[in-house]
C-alpha cells in the first residue's frame, strides 16, 4: 500500500536530499540577481559602473535567471515531495541556462544590451564574465541536472521506508476489523418477552376448571 498523503508513498522523499543542493542554488541565485548592484562597489561590475542601476536587460538577463535560480533552490532546500523538488531542479537548470544564452538572445528578443565588463585587464574581464553569466550559468545547470537525477529515481532506502509504513498500517487496520467483528459476535439479541402471555393462558384453564367444578 502506498499513500502518498501519508507521506511514505511514491512521491515521498527525505527532506535531506535536496537540501545541499537546494542551498547551493540558492546562493547562487542570490549571487546572480544581487551581485550586478552590489558589484560596482568593489569595482567588480559589467556594464554600468553604478551600484543599484535599473535597467530592462539587467532585470530580463541578470536578476529575472537569478531569482527563478533561487526559488528552485529554496523548493529543494524545503520539499519532501519528488514531485516539488524535480519542479525545483527544472525551474534551477532554465535558470542557469538562460544565464548562459540569454545574452545572445537578448538583441532578437529585443531586451536591450547589458554592456561589457568593466576592467582594464584581459583576465578580469574573463573573470568578471564567468562570475556573472557563463561560470554561474554552467555551474547552476550542473548542480540543478545532478539534484534532478537524484530525486528522480526511488532508491532502496524509499522502498524500505514505503514498505515500513504499509507494514505498520495493516496491523492497525486489521485491528480495528477485529474490533467490529468481535462486537458484533458478542451483540446479544433480547428475546420477546412471553411471561405475561402463558400467565394469562394459565389464568383461564383456571377459571375454566374452577366454573366446572362449580357446576
Amino acid at each position: 500500500m502506498n499513500d502518498s498523503r501519508s507521506g511514505f508513498g511514491s512521491l515521498h522523499m527525505p527532506r535531506s536530499r535536496g537540501a545541499l543542493s537546494g542551498l547551493l542554488l540558492l546562493i547562487l541565485g542570490a549571487w546572480g540577481a544581487l551581485i550586478p548592484f552590489i558589484g560596482p562597489y568593489f569595482h567588480f561590475a559589467y556594464g554600468s559602473g553604478q551600484a543599484w542601476a535599473w535597467s530592462t536587460a539587467r532585470a530580463w538577463l541578470e536578476v529575472f535567471p537569478g531569482v527563478t535560480a533561487a526559488v528552485g533552490g529554496f523548493l529543494l532546500l524545503i520539499s519532501g515531495n519528488r514531485a516539488t523538488a524535480m519542479f525545483g531542479g527544472w525551474l534551477a537548470v532554465i535558470a542557469g541556462a538562460w544565464l548562459i544564452v540569454g545574452r545572445t538572445l537578448a538583441s532578437p528578443l529585443r531586451l536591450g544590451d547589458i554592456g561589457q565588463p568593466l576592467a582594464a585587464t584581459d583576465a578580469k574581464r574573463a573573470i568578471i564574465e564567468i562570475a556573472y553569466f557563463s561560470g554561474l550559468g554552467a555551474l547552476i545547470v550542473f548542480i540543478g541536472g545532478a539534484v534532478l537525477a537524484r530525486v528522480t529515481i526511488r532508491t532502496a532506502r524509499d522502498v524500505e521506508l514505503a514498505q515500513q509504513a504499509a507494514d505498520v498500517r495493516v496491523p492497525a487496520d486489521s485491528g480495528t476489523v477485529d474490533a467490529f467483528a468481535e462486537s458484533a459476535r458478542t451483540e446479544v439479541v433480547t428475546p420477546v418477552p412471553q411471561r405475561h402471555r402463558r400467565e394469562g393462558k394459565g389464568g383461564w384453564l383456571r377459571r375454566s376448571g374452577a366454573g366446572v367444578t362449580s357446576h
